[in-house]
């Protein structure tokens, strides 16, 4: 029983890592790439740094701060063109940067709010994954959104490498919801982008900073200071039950009313077999988050799992209403265990 557990939890894990994505309007991203310019660093050892950035309002660029950190020189490059900024201002706990420019005459793109997004909508990120001549575009759906510091980090499956980062991420109508920031460690990674809000408030602020950072960003805090949905990751990818219950508990402790909490305590149970107390956990994550389709998905598998045909009926056409792709692949692999 335990190896069937482990193994279709796993197949829970494939399922999130894997949904369809839809290729955004063509003439969208041509447009909004005019927008996006790679940023360039001069390390402290004399080496060459590559990240993205966006322009969000006239002679006004957005990165990320650790693209910028401790570097002896900083420019853009566009259109065969260098331009270095005349200011920098920072909020290095967030990661979010922003570049002031002279004469930029680059066109701002439209800005949402992350706060704007829904689980499951398509979004799309622009930028420079592992330093092309030209910026690339990935597909993707919004997978969780996380309430932090009075505002929403996003994960999707728009997945980004090295030279990525402040690559801006898009809502399906070409509109800055946030920016290309981190991502876990290990082969399953997950991506998260810091909210648009962020860069909206340092727009209003005067105060300039240097490339020398005055804090470290949350997401590179020691682990246990580190948000709980960053430290949740390594042992649900791990299937280490105890340690993840143990931290999902924590997190519904300090949040209660957290979807994402509630599935993975409901994921740890269920590794655990506690099935009664899995099941409620499940429907509780989709109480809060209808649209939560890792917690139906992990509820379908339940059902299957101890024989509850009715549960496994409405879970499938949930997901099957959410996602068809990914109702398709989980039917096909659960015929695969039946």
């Amino acid at each position: 029983m335990r190896t069937l557990l482990h193994g279709l939890i796993t197949l829970l894990l494939v399922l999130s890592l894997h949904p369809a994505r839809a290729e955004p309007d063509r003439e969208l991203v041509y447009r909004l790439k005019a927008s996006v310019v790679k940023v360039h660093v001069i390390t402290q050892s004399g080496g060459h740094g590559v990240g993205t950035g966006v322009v969000v309002a006239k002679d006004m660029i957005a990165t990320n701060c650790h693209v910028l950190a401790n570097s002896n020189g900083i420019s853009i490059s566009k259109f065969g063109e260098s331009i270095s900024p005349v200011a920098l201002v920072a909020d290095w706990a967030h990661d979010a940067c922003l570049l002031k420019f002279q004469y930029l005459e680059l066109t701002p793109v439209k800005l949402a709010s992350a706060a704007s997004l829904h689980y499951g909508d398509a979004v799309f990120s622009i930028g420079f994954p592992g330093g092309p001549p030209k910026p690339q575009t990935i597909a993707g759906k919004v997978r969780a959104l996380y309430p932090f510091d009075g505002s929403t980090v996003v994960r999707s499956d728009a997945a980004f490498i090295m030279g990525s980062s402040g690559s801006p991420t898009f809502n399906g109508a070409g509109e800055l919801v946030s920016l290309s920031t981190f991502k876990s460690p290990g082969k399953h990674a997950y991506f998260y982008s810091i909210p648009v809000e962020w860069v909206q408030a340092l727009m209003q602020q005067e105060k300039t900073s240097t490339p020398a950072p005055d804090a470290t960003p949350f997401w590179d805090l020691p682990l246990l200071e580190r948000p709980f949905f960053m430290q949740v990751v390594q042992p649900y990818q791990n299937s280490d039950w105890p340690a993840l219950e143990a931290i999902a508990r924590g997190w519904l402790n300090q949040q209660p009313e957290s979807a994402e909490a509630y599935f993975y305590l409901a994921s740890a149970l269920h590794g655990q077999g506690q099935l009664a107390a899995a099941q409620q956990a499940y429907q509780r994550a989709l109480a809060l988050q209808p649209a939560h389709i890792d917690a139906w998905t992990g509820l379908a598998i339940l059902a299957q799992q101890y024989k509850q045909p009715a549960l496994l009926a409405d879970a499938q056409e949930h997901i099957r209403q959410l996602d068809p792709q990914a109702y398709t692949d989980l039917e096909q692999r659960l015929q695969e265990t039946r």
